[in-house]
């Protein structure tokens, strides 16, 4: 080989690596497509019969014949018998194998070497689920997905707000008519006042009228004021604002009834009033008192009137959105009621377990620890609840806090008018200078 040919052969192979890398970086599906995706598929159909061996997934078949008792004493050697799979289909960010069950298998077993898969497959994570009585399908992802958090697609609907990726490369979604009301915890720097501006910048945009309870002098929600309908910035005034909404409920209660509906959602368009989201920022400024009379009669009031919208809210379209560094039972009794109410959980990087286990315990023991994982790094990580109640990891997309004043301020037109809040925080502050 002469020196012009070698350097032939480096400079293509410089070219190869160049518009390899280009293409990982600007095209990482289609990168995925072209090299991970064949090799992983040989690698999957290679491996499975000693992978489903070593895991248990294999199954001896029983003889017809030759036996006494239990006891094998004539005949060939048993041999493990791996369950059949289709030829790994292509996903976007992985592949998809489905397993043909043997009778009496179970999903259990799949669902324990979930990690065993991963490691044979050399892929970042495989997911077990069960579409059909005696099919499992098994779902690797090539990568990280949360590492390049991008948003994936999701179709726009009312009250539902695309917040950024799932682990298994999905959309994560935030649909308030699904799950209408959700508690998000998380330390300070963990990505919870990320999300939060994140579902102002995609609730703005819709005929929804948000209410802000920042009780830390509006440092955080005030910064979206021009899209708020109302903001509150003392526990004074969440209480006036809360109790407004009551009543506000409680009118939509008797239009309903008038109307012979159970929700408003079956009300015609002319006479649906506007849905209302409560964004409320550290719920533990509105529980915890001062010991006086009025400090403990302004938290039990609040406590009364948010387990009340989170009860009855739902189909008169008032909806909660409770955010805290940390919640617990020594915040107050009323916590652990409201908490009951709150079926959409996301749990960013706590300081303590117990937070953690306040907000997905109930839910799955597992959640918990994957939660507890999450390290100062992982910034916007968090583990989040499904529609379909499950759970899985997940990762908001980056906004700014510039990206959220800018959407509030291009859309503050449409801001809704809630005039009995607006009133009733005018009658607070007047009562307060009074």
């Amino acid at each position: 080989m002469g020196p012009i040919t070698l350097a032939f052969l480096l400079a293509a192979l410089a070219w190869v690596l160049v518009a390899g890398f280009h293409l990982r970086e600007r095209h990482p599906v289609l990168f995925w497509y072209l090299t991970g995706y064949p090799v992983t598929a040989v690698r999957v159909v290679r491996t499975w019969r000693k992978v489903a061996q070593y895991t248990d997934l294999a199954v001896s078949p029983r003889p017809s014949r030759g036996l006494v008792g239990d006891l094998v004493v004539k005949g060939e050697a048993l041999r493990p018998v791996a369950p059949r799979i289709s030829f790994p289909k292509a996903t976007r960010t992985g592949l998809s194998v489905v397993v043909r069950l043997h009778p009496g298998q179970t999903p259990g077993p799949f669902i324990a070497a979930a990690d065993a898969l991963a490691h044979a497959w050399k892929v970042h994570a495989v997911r077990v689920t069960s579409p059909e009585r005696g099919l499992v399908v098994l779902v690797a992802t090539a990568g990280d997905p949360l590492q390049r958090p991008g948003l994936a697609h999701a179709p726009a609907a009312l009250l539902s707000a695309l917040i950024g990726i799932l682990e298994s490369g999905g959309a994560w979604v935030m649909n308030l008519r699904q799950v209408p009301h959700w508690l998000i915890v998380g330390a300070t720097q963990s990505g919870k006042s990320t999300l939060l501006a994140r579902l102002v910048v995609q609730l703005a945009p819709q005929p929804v009228a948000l209410v802000g309870i920042d009780c830390k002098g509006g440092m955080e929600l005030g910064l979206f004021e021009p899209r708020l309908s109302a903001l509150t910035t003392s526990r004074k005034e969440a209480v006036a604002a809360l109790g407004a909404l009551v009543k506000e409920m409680q009118a939509r209660m008797e239009l309903c009834r008038f109307e012979g509906v159970r929700s408003i959602w079956e009300l015609p368009d002319k006479l649906r009033p506007v849905p209302v989201v409560v964004l409320v920022d550290e719920i533990a400024e509105l529980y915890l008192s001062d010991g006086t009379r009025e400090g403990k009669a302004e938290a039990e009031k609040c406590s009364t009137y948010l387990l009340r919208i989170a009860q009855l809210g739902a189909a008169l379209g008032l909806h909660l959105v409770i955010a805290g560094q940390r919640v617990g039972s020594d915040l107050g009794p009323g916590v652990t009621a409201l908490r009951a109410q709150l079926s959409g959980r996301v749990c960013h990087r706590v300081n303590d377990p117990g937070t953690a286990e306040m907000t997905l315990g109930d839910l799955n023991k597992d959640a918990v620890t994957v939660a507890q994982s999450i390290t100062s790094e992982e910034k916007g990580v968090a583990v989040c609840t499904g529609a379909d109640g499950g759970w899985g990891r997940a990762r908001s997309h980056l906004t700014t806090v510039e990206d959220a004043r800018k959407a509030a301020a291009a859309c503050m037109h449409i801001t809704p008018g809630l005039i009995g809040v607006r009133r009733a925080l005018l009658t607070a502050g007047a009562g307060e200078e009074a």
